[in-house]
């Protein structure tokens, strides 16, 4: 399956309303990964993960109190995890790898099929939705189409697929029945328990940030719960659909959740500083976050150079300039003076006459000389 179709199926709980609730299973198997658990699920409730499982464990861990209060009531519902995860499931899935294999003309190797099904409860009008589609090796198979009771191919390899499945009307009411009567009746269950804590709403605060001047102005909100949440750029109070780009929401360590929004205009007009605002909305919160775009309360880490700065900047310029001239030319000496010749002797003599030698001397080394000579004199007449 598509990574981002799974992550469509994540943000479905992001734009439902308060009245509307979600449980949602995602399924994954997987052959030729020795380091990896050949088979995985894991439950989400109003995008809360409640619980996984896992065949490497051969354990399903239930990820929230208020789930393990729900299976200590109900030790029957979790004998049915436990059953369903560690038996049933991987023998059916593992079924499923060996015939897509076959029809895709495949060896064995790495394979991963995705399997993702839930259900949409509408507490106020009584309304059920429910969905059931499958991947494998990381694009989409095949999906339920609950309306019609058949299965809609996505590729042509599937098209077998969807009419065994098709004709298999035992297998299509199975589905039905999980998805439009268990699905909804385990999800009011579970929101009994967990109300509490899937229900509750907690704001974020939201800042706008910016590297420089001249990068996206971010609309960043962190510490907000649940997840049902949006955040969009407006512009004369009209939502923006271009030069935006929307992060997906991340979880935090606490686990509340954290999104950013980016706004391309930079650099901004100064006429237009006020026309831009950004916007948080939380399901089940009546009234929205709201900044607006202003260089005031924009947080970045670029700092403005002040007028000493840039004072000293050309200095310090100026100085290095004036010292790799003066280097340069220092070089330059340097060369010339071994590459110009000694100077000549002006004088026409005798080089085999004594007197000759003294004068080609020049005067600290003909007073030196005559010094030594001196000595010697001065040493015989003793």
């Amino acid at each position: 399956m598509k990574p981002s179709l799974l992550l469509l199926l994540l943000l479905l709980c992001g734009v439902s309303s308060p009245a509307k609730h979600s449980l949602k299973f995602f399924l994954t198997a997987s052959s030729g990964l020795p380091d990896l658990p050949q088979f995985v699920v894991v439950g989400v409730i109003n995008g809360v993960t409640a619980g996984s499982c896992d065949t490497t464990s051969n354990m399903v861990h239930l990820k929230q109190a208020w789930m393990k209060r729900y299976m200590e009531s109900n030790p029957q519902h979790l004998q049915w995890y436990t059953r369903e995860c560690f038996h049933n499931l991987p023998y059916h899935f593992k079924a499923h790898i060996d015939m897509f294999r076959q029809q895709f003309n495949q060896s064995e190797g790495v394979h991963i099929i995705q399997w993702t099904s839930g259900c949409e409860w509408d507490e106020e009008t009584g309304e059920v939705n429910g969905f059931m589609q499958n991947g494998y090796d990381g694009e989409d198979y095949i999906a339920l189409d609950l309306k019609t009771q058949t299965w809609i191919a996505s590729k042509p390899q599937a098209v077998v697929t969807k009419l065994s499945w098709d004709a298999d009307k035992g297998r299509m009411k199975l589905y039905d029945n999980f998805i439009t009567q268990i699905c909804p009746e385990w999800l009011r269950g579970y929101l009994e328990y967990g109300n509490s804590s899937l229900l509750r709403t907690e704001l974020p605060s939201v800042s706008l940030l910016q590297k420089s001047p001249s990068s996206p102005v971010s609309c960043h909100a962190t510490g907000f719960y649940p997840d049902r949440a949006m955040l969009f750029w407006r512009k004369d109070g009209e939502d923006l659909h271009v030069d935006v780009d929307v992060d997906e929401i991340l979880p935090n360590h606490d686990g509340t959740f954290q999104m950013s929004v980016e706004l391309h205009i930079s650099p901004v007009a100064p006429e237009d500083w006020g026309r831009y605002d950004c916007v948080f909305r939380l399901s089940g919160v009546k009234e929205d976050i709201v900044i607006k775009l202003d260089e005031a309360v924009i947080r970045t880490n670029w700092v403005k150079p002040s007028n000493t700065t840039v004072s000293i900047v050309i200095v310090v310029l100026v100085v290095l300039v004036v010292v790799s001239a003066a280097v340069l030319g220092f070089i330059v000496y340097k060369k010339k003076k071994v590459v110009s010749p000694p100077p000549q002797c002006e004088c026409v003599c005798d080089l085999t006459a004594p007197e000759s030698v003294s004068m080609r001397l020049n005067p600290e080394e003909r007073l030196t000389d005559t010094l030594r000579d001196g000595s010697r004199h001065f040493v015989q007449q003793k």
